[in-house]
């Protein structure tokens, strides 16, 4: 098969480099200055698991000379995904599976409204990494596993197909009989943490061991819920707390991307997580005063990172 990664930082350089360094047919869709060094050392991860040198098939900035796709795994940003879906399109033969790896509730529609529903597979991952420098990926803490299923819940024989890319690759997966579910769980954690994470600018741990903003994390998770829930999606009823117990569990000096985007002043998901409640909510006429306290907070700073 023929994987083409769009996007290659934390996740895409991870799981693409995973997939590169186990033999497989790998492209590499970046830019600047880290594609320059890519293709002049290869790719380095360094990984708790491991640090590793690979070099991929084709590592470009250039669609169009890039070989049709068996698999595609988009993994930039959420605000990113429209744009990488056009992305993909000259690539795409009749059979080509894509699959959003990025945080964010409606990546699968966003790309199933640019390349047709037939070829997306819904997606998440677990992961934290990041770009250290040039053609160097740092994957820091969490085991690494992907999640993907059919966004109508069918057993479908490419599931498999895509499963023995990974399973090579030699990083945790798994099918999922409800993506929906997993996206939204994945979201309800990814944004609860980010949102006040960026507005406090201090880490996971710190957050959840103060019981004020404890609160804050859990009241953010729960307006999540309710808007899940008006949407029609078969969230379980103990979710808050399963989520609220997992953000206790992580490194205590963890930090989310969306936060550490919005730090250092750079452009961020803040309008896909928290933004994305507060506009599900308005339509679903489900109050959400703490994701819109928090929106508004840095919807300041986000305009200024867009400058």
């Amino acid at each position: 098969m023929h994987i083409v990664i769009i996007g290659v930082g934390g996740v895409g350089g991870y799981f693409g480099g995973k997939i590169s360094n186990s033999n497989q047919k790998v492209t590499l869709i970046a830019r600047g200055k880290h594609l320059e060094a890519i293709q002049k050392k290869g790719l380095q991860v360094k990984s708790i698991n491991g640090d590793f040198i690979t070099h991929p098939f084709l590592a470009t900035d250039r669609i169009d000379i890039v070989e049709k796709a068996d698999l595609v795994l988009i993994c930039t940003k959420s605000w990113q995904v429209p744009e990488a879906a056009e992305l993909v399109k000259p690539i795409l033969k009749e059979d080509t599976i894509v699959i959003p790896l990025q945080n964010g509730a409606d990546n699968a529609e966003k790309v199933s409204t640019v390349l047709g529903v037939k070829h997306v597979l819904g997606g998440l991952c677990r992961i934290y990494s990041k770009i250290e420098a040039p053609g160097v990926i740092s994957h820091f803490g969490h085991q690494p596993d992907v999640v993907f299923g059919e966004l109508d819940k069918s057993k479908t024989n490419r599931l498999q197909k895509v499963k023995e890319v990974f399973d090579q690759a030699g990083f945790n997966n798994s099918i999922s009989g409800d993506i929906e579910v997993d996206i939204w769980s994945k979201f309800m954690f990814i944004t609860t943490v980010s949102g006040l994470g960026a507005l406090t600018r201090v880490t996971i741990g710190e957050m959840y061991e103060n019981k004020g903003t404890r609160h804050v994390l859990e009241q953010t998770a729960t307006e999540i819920y309710k808007v899940g829930i008006a949407k029609g999606v078969s969230l379980p009823e103990d979710i808050v707390d399963r989520i609220m117990t997992f953000i206790g569990k992580q490194p205590y000096e963890s930090t989310a991307s969306m936060q550490r985007d919005i730090m250092e002043g750079r452009p961020s998901e803040l309008d896909n997580f928290n933004g994305f409640i507060v506009k599900e909510g308005i339509k679903a006429e489900v109050l959400t005063p703490v994701n819109t306290f928090i929106h508004s907070c840095l919807q300041p700073m986000e305009a200024k990172a867009r400058i």
